[in-house]
């Protein structure tokens, strides 16, 4: 499987300079989208909406953030609302439940089985990291952006 396409920015940020991704290959800068923030949606639910309120700013500094986004940004802080859900739930009900299922004859049977939220917050963990990796907002991200930060330019790299 490929790498996940980065947006120029990221890529500018972790390459040599003059416009030239970690490789030295020229970054193609995209369409001139205006850079402009997206307003959060009215109808993001309560955690959503402090999500969207801790990680705009951040993008917006990065200049990774376009009105346009505003849909995938939305399902990403939507989706970290529903892991913080369940793993509140889990927390609060424990990661097992027991379900009672009656037979024909009235007979009942216990059976300890893994708890629904289980399942809600993992596939919200993995919907989340491909949300992320889509902003720049992974550990891996952090540390191409920290690489990028130093402005140590094309003279520390011996092979350039």
């Amino acid at each position: 499987m490929g790498r996940t396409a980065q947006p120029a920015a990221l890529k500018l940020i972790g390459g040599r300079g003059n416009g030239r991704d970690s490789g030295g290959r020229v970054v193609n800068p995209g369409p001139a989208f205006r850079r402009i923030p997206p307003r959060p949606p009215t109808w993001l639910s309560r955690e959503a909406a402090a999500e969207w309120r801790r990680v705009a700013p951040g993008l917006q500094r990065l200049d990774l953030l376009k009105e346009e986004d505003r849909a995938v940004l939305a399902a990403y802080c939507e989706t970290w609302s529903q892991f913080v859900e369940a793993t509140r739930t889990v927390t609060r009900e424990g990661i097992t439940t027991e379900v009672v299922t009656v037979s024909a004859s009235g007979a009942e049977t216990r059976r300890t089985v893994p708890h629904p939220a289980v399942t809600i917050a993992r596939s919200a963990g993995r919907e989340l990291r491909a949300f992320a990796a889509q902003f720049g907002l992974t550990p891996s991200s952090e540390q191409a952006l920290a690489r990028g930060a130093d402005d140590g330019g094309e003279d520390d790299n011996p092979f350039a």
